[in-house]
């Protein structure tokens, strides 16, 4: 069953973490079981803390959707050892047309080689040219040919073969015209060829289709193996090559191999770079997942995401384009994320998402278990700053009381948690200032805007120096117009906001006097629905 990830936005908060969680948690108890919660970031010290108090792990970090090797219908061909006869290998090959290069593993299951017909043609070819067999496995030999040891010292071991191949003909010479001492002789009924082949030196005599008289054998070296086949002489002496191990036979050089977490955009380049019909496929650990080719990438599966709270390319996942949304449920402004057909959307003008999920679940008539209720809860009050925030609507009030009530928890001493939380004169002024961090394109404006809240803005502003270090390096990076810092007090119930860039902007839009970067906006508290819709007036 392939996964269908419900994620929020970058640089995740309390409420996009829990939605994400929320809603999976709703679809699967409907019976859907795919739904997999996922974030996009680290966990900030307020949600961990939330996490905690309810007992739940962290969703899985999904840091790309783009489609992914094993995202393809890739081919899963078999996977032979290096050992194997080239007989065998060549019956697998045959009996499935489809199958255009098979793997060829190591004795632990790693990629060796690859195998193509086409390799096995060439090796036939070259044995035609060059009759000799080198170092064949007796075993192997045996089973190529389909054949026994009928005469042999019982003391012998015969670990492999080598030598010229050699056919003998009836003649009428006391020896073998040509045969060199060594070689590898093929006989019919012929038990003088027999005699005399043994006589010139034979290292081995395979008899083709014959009965060879005990009173024969009994006059032969017993050093010399006799083998008995089935096969025809003809058939027995291409056998002898067709018993070599694929390992001589197969491709090693300049492999070029694909691990399943290889996104198809980089493997499209790879393929363009070199001429081979398939290539081999790993997983994670380094052994063989199958073969992909080129036309596997005409139409590959893409990943399912839902999004929850945002709506917006620059705030979601990497890849968004490469995947099919399936659903937005949001309580932010309409933006730029398209889809390439219709979708379920729910955006409505509260004050969190997790109101929105809390709703869904009562329309289906169920109700969250306690803890996820209290998480519900949590997630509320966290993105209305304990219900402060002006995009804070009668719904969060009445839902997150309800969700209180089902977890058993007071709503003021959880607030109380959650923004003390945050330790934020402890954290780096980097982390501290991406950790709830946004960009915005506003009438051609790039702006950044990052936000903690704390129950004292003071102590954050402390560090102001540092702060605008690091926002002036962000903006240098992402190339942005203006930088934003809101530290939102929630005793005093307003915003210390760090400005960096053009302060007559911020200025105009909310009547004040910005004094060393920074300036205190008394009823400020929400990102969205204050600061950005007054620079959205501003600049038309």
């Amino acid at each position: 069953m392939e996964p269908i990830y419900v994620t929020g936005h970058r640089n995740p908060d309390t409420d996009s973490i829990v939605s994400a969680m929320a809603y999976a948690a709703l679809r699967n108890a409907l019976g859907e079981r795919a739904y997999v919660a996922a974030r996009l970031g680290p966990v900030s010290d307020e949600t961990q803390m939330v996490l905690d108090r309810f007992g739940f792990e962290p969703p899985q970090l999904l840091r790309d959707v783009r489609t992914q090797v094993r995202d393809l219908e890739y081919d899963t061909p078999p996977a032979i050892h290096r050992s194997v006869t080239v007989s065998r290998a060549w019956s697998v090959l045959k009996s499935d047309h489809g199958i255009l290069a098979m793997p060829v593993t190591d004795d632990e299951g790693k990629l060796f080689g690859m195998l193509t017909p086409g390799d096995i043609a060439a090796y036939d070819m070259r044995s035609m040219d060059d009759p000799r067999a080198e170092k064949l496995p007796m075993c192997n030999l045996l089973s190529a040919l389909e054949g026994h040891i009928i005469h042999q010292d019982g003391d012998a071991v015969y670990d492999t073969v080598s030598g010229d191949v050699v056919i003998a003909l009836p003649q009428r010479q006391d020896s073998l015209v040509g045969l060199r001492p060594g070689a590898i002789v093929l006989v019919g009924d012929q038990p003088d060829m027999l005699k005399k082949a043994a006589q010139a030196g034979a290292c081995c005599l395979i008899v083709c289709q014959a009965e060879v008289e005990e009173a024969v054998l009994e006059g032969l070296d017993k050093e010399v193996p006799v083998i008995s086949t089935p096969c025809d002489v003809y058939r027995a002496a291409r056998m002898i090559f067709q018993a070599a191990p694929v390992d001589r036979v197969c491709n090693t050089q300049d492999m070029v191999a694909f691990r399943l977490d290889d996104y198809i955009d980089d493997v499209r380049e790879k393929m363009l770079e070199s001429r081979f019909r398939c290539y081999p496929v790993l997983d994670e650990k380094g052994m063989v997942a199958g073969t992909v080719s080129r036309f596997h990438l005409i139409r590959p599966r893409r990943k399912k995401v839902v999004l929850v709270d945002h709506n917006e390319r620059s705030q979601s996942v990497p890849g968004l384009d490469q995947a099919d949304i399936l659903e937005i449920i949001d309580h932010h402004r309409l933006a730029d994320v398209q889809t390439g057909g219709p979708v379920f959307f729910r955006n409505e003008p509260v004050g969190s998402t997790a109101t929105i999920v809390a709703t869904m679940y009562q329309e289906r008539g169920l109700m969250p278990p306690p803890k996820l209720a209290g998480l519900i809860c949590a997630a509320i009050v966290s993105d209305t700053v304990l219900f402060k925030s002006p995009t804070c609507t009668q719904r969060d009030h009445v839902m997150a009381q309800r969700m209180a009530r089902v977890a058993g928890i007071s709503i003021e001493e959880l607030g109380h948690d959650i923004f003390a939380a945050s330790s934020v004169e402890e954290k780096p002024a980097q982390s501290l200032y991406l950790s709830d961090f946004k960009e915005f394109r506003i009438a051609g404006h790039a702006i950044g805007i990052g936000q903690v809240t704390c129950l004292d803005a003071q102590r954050v502003l402390r560090r102001l120096p540092e702060l605008l270090q690091v926002m002036e390096a962000h903006r240098a990076a992402s190339n942005s117009d203006m930088e934003l810092f809101m530290i939102t007090d929630v005793l005093k119930e307003g915003t210390e906001l760090i400005v960096l860039g053009d302060e007559d902007i911020i200025s105009q839009a909310f009547g004040v006097e910005i004094k060393d970067h920074h300036v205190f906006l008394p009823k400020v508290v929400s990102r969205k629905k204050q600061v950005v819709p007054m620079l959205s007036l501003l600049w038309g």
